[in-house]
C-alpha cells in the first residue's frame, strides 16, 4: 500500500492546485501535495477522482478530503450498482445476496422502485444502520454493458460473452481488458434447450436441423419426421442476452439469421406456456426455465443423442451451454462487494445457485460405471472409426478413477479455452491451493475429434492436456506442489461425445477431462 501511495503521490506532484470548478480537494497530511477533481466514487478505502489529467485512485488513509462531495468516513455505506440481464436479476442475484447476508450476519431489506429497479439493503442487525446498498437495474445484457461503459454501473450481468466491439469500447473507456480472467467471472451455468408441446412425436433433432428450423429453411414438421403441419417458432425477447446467445451459438455458425416469423416473448414462462398450448410449436428455452414443456435432445446422424442434464451442462458435454456472467471494470469495488464476489465462488453459494434452479459449478466425481451411455456410443462406432484396443487402453488406465465434472473445451478455431473452461481452470486452481486433492492422482486426459490420423490425434490430445495442466498450475500460485500427483494422457478420438460430421460435434469432442484416483 505504501508503494502504491507513493506512486500516486508522485503522479499528483505534477497537478495544479486550482479548485474553483471542482467538488473535492485531496491534500496530503503535510500539505505538500494537493489534487482537485470530481469525485467518481469512494469504496470506504479509496477515492476515485476525475482530474484534468485523467482518472486517479487515491488511498484515503494518506489524504484529507475537503469539499461538498467528500463522503463521511465514519458512517460510510457502500453503494454498488448492478445492471443487465433480467434473467439474473430476478432470481439468481437476490438469492445469492440473501445467502451472503445470512452467512455474514446482516439483515436484508428490499426496496422496489418499479418493475425494473430495486435495491437490496444490507443492515447491521444490532443498530439497524445501513451497511451496503446493492441497486439493480433489470433489463438486458446490452443495457448492462452500456451502463458499464457509461460509468452508470459497477457490475454488468450478462447471459453471453462480451462481444469484440463491446470489449474494444470498454478498453478505450479505461475499463480494462474485459476478456481477461480478472474482468469477468462465470456465476452459474444454464443451457439453451429446444422445447415442444408434450405429445409431439419428434423425439430428437440435430443441431443443423435446429438451426435450419429457426432460420426458416425447415418450416414443416414432416421434414423432421413429424406430421404434415407448419412449424411455429418461439424465442426470447428481442435484444436479450438469451436471443443473442441463440444467434451466436446456433444461427451464425450455420450461416443464417432468425426467421421473420418467430414470435418473441418478454418472459421465459410466457414462451414455455405458448409452446405447451400449440402442438405444432417449437421454442428455445433454458434448462432452468423449460417448465412442463418437452425438451428435445440434440443428436447427430451417427446416432448420438445429447441431453441437457445438470452434469452434462457442467461438463459442457451438452453443446449449447450458456454461462451466466458478471463483468467487472478495472477499478476497486467496495470491500463488502468484493466479499460478496468471493462468496459467489464458494461452496455455500453453489448450494444457493442449485436451489435457485440453475447449474452450479461445484465439481462432482462420476464413476466409470455411471458413464455407460458414452462408452456404448464409442463401442458402437469402434469398428468404423475407433480401434477397440484404444477403448481398452482407456479402461485400463482410468477404470479405477472417477471423472471430475470439471472439463475444458476450446474456442472454435483456436487453442484458447472458452469462457466456461477459463472459470473451471480458476476453480480447479483454488481447489489445488486448498489441498482438496492432496494425496490423490489427478489425470488430465485429452481427447480430439476424428479428423486426421489416429497418431496425430493422440499427439494433439496430449498437447491439449499438457496445456490445460500448465494453465491450472500457473493459476494456482499458492499451491504446495510437493502434495500433488499429476499426470497427463492423450487418447485422441477414442471416446467421442458427438458426431464428427458436424462442426458442433467436433467442437464437443475436442476436450480435456480431469480424472481422480
Amino acid at each position: 500500500m505504501t508503494i502504491l501511495r507513493a506512486a500516486i503521490i508522485a503522479a499528483l506532484s505534477f497537478l495544479g492546485t486550482s479548485t474553483s470548478a471542482q467538488d473535492i480537494t485531496l491534500t496530503s497530511p503535510d500539505g505538500a501535495v494537493e489534487i482537485s477533481g470530481t469525485l467518481l466514487g469512494f469504496d470506504g478505502e479509496f477515492y476515485r477522482v476525475e482530474t484534468l489529467y485523467g482518472e486517479l485512485t487515491v488511498d484515503g488513509s494518506g489524504v484529507n478530503c475537503d469539499g461538498p462531495a467528500c463522503p463521511s468516513l465514519t458512517d460510510f455505506v457502500a453503494d454498488v450498482t448492478i445492471s443487465g440481464a433480467a434473467g439474473m436479476a430476478d432470481i439468481l442475484m437476490p438469492a445469492l445476496l440473501d445467502g451472503f447476508a445470512l452467512r455474514n450476519g446482516y439483515t436484508v431489506a428490499r426496496d422496489v422502485t418499479d418493475t425494473t429497479h430495486f435495491t437490496y439493503v444490507l443492515k447491521d442487525p444490532d443498530t439497524g444502520a445501513d451497511q451496503a446498498r446493492f441497486s439493480f437495474k433489470a433489463s438486458t445484457t446490452d443495457e448492462g454493458f452500456a451502463d458499464l461503459l457509461a460509468d452508470e454501473a459497477d457490475i454488468a450481468m450478462s447471459l453471453r460473452e462480451i462481444r469484440e466491439d463491446e470489449s474494444r469500447r470498454a478498453y478505450e473507456a479505461g475499463l480494462g481488458n474485459m476478456r481477461s480472467k480478472n474482468r469477468s467471472r462465470v456465476l452459474a451455468l444454464n443451457a439453451l434447450v429446444p422445447v415442444v408441446a408434450p405429445g409431439n412425436p419428434v423425439s430428437r433433432i440435430t443441431a443443423a436441423e435446429l438451426a435450419r428450423v429457426f432460420t426458416g429453411q425447415i418450416d414443416n414438421w414432416q421434414a423432421l419426421g413429424g406430421p404434415d403441419a407448419p412449424i411455429t417458432l418461439h424465442v426470447p425477447q428481442q435484444e436479450s442476452g438469451l436471443l443473442q446467445a441463440i444467434e451466436d451459438r446456433l444461427l451464425k455458425p450455420a450461416g443464417g439469421k432468425l426467421a421473420d416469423t418467430a414470435e418473441y416473448h418478454d418472459q421465459m414462462a410466457a414462451l414455455v406456456s405458448a409452446v405447451q398450448r400449440d402442438p405444432f410449436a417449437i421454442g428455445i428455452a433454458t434448462y432452468a426455465s423449460s417448465g412442463a414443456a418437452l425438451r428435445i435432445p440434440l443428436s447427430g446422424g451417427c446416432g448420438f443423442a445429447v441431453h441437457a442434464t445438470r452434469r452434462g451442462i457442467k461438463m459442457e458435454d451438452y453443446p449449447l451451454t450458456t454461462p451466466m456472467f458478471l463483468y467487472l471494470p478495472a477499478r476497486r469495488l467496495p470491500k463488502i462487494a468484493r466479499d460478496f464476489l468471493t462468496y459467489t465462488r464458494g461452496p455455500a453459494a453453489q448450494i444457493v445457485i442449485r436451489r435457485a434452479g440453475f447449474v452450479d459449478q461445484s465439481p462432482e466425481e462420476v464413476s466409470i460405471a455411471l458413464q455407460g451411455e458414452r462408452f456404448v456410443n464409442a463401442i458402437s462406432l469402434a469398428e468404423k472409426t475407433v480401434p477397440l484396443e484404444d477403448l481398452q487402453a482407456i479402461v485400463d488406465r482410468l477404470g479405477n478413477h472417477q471423472r471430475l465434472t470439471t472439463t475444458f473445451r476450446f474456442r472454435p478455431g483456436v487453442s484458447a479455452l472458452d469462457a466456461q473452461s477459463q472459470s473451471n481452470a480458476q476453480q480447479l486452481a483454488r481447489s489445488l491451493e486448498l489441498g482438496t486433492y492432496d494425496g490423490r492422482e489427478l489425470v488430465f486426459v485429452g481427447f480430439s475429434d476424428g479428423e486426421g490420423s489416429t497418431d496425430a490425434n493422440r499427439t494433439i490430445a496430449l498437447r491439449r492436456a499438457q496445456a490445460v495442466r500448465d494453465a491450472v498450475l500457473e493459476a494456482a500460485e499458492a499451491v504446495n506442489r510437493d502434495g500433488l500427483n499429476i499426470a497427463v494422457e492423450g487418447f485422441g478420438e477414442a471416446l467421442p461425445m458427438a458426431c464428427d460430421e458436424s462442426a458442433w460435434g467436433r467442437q464437443v469432442n475436442r476436450r480435456v477431462e480431469v480424472w481422480l484416483k
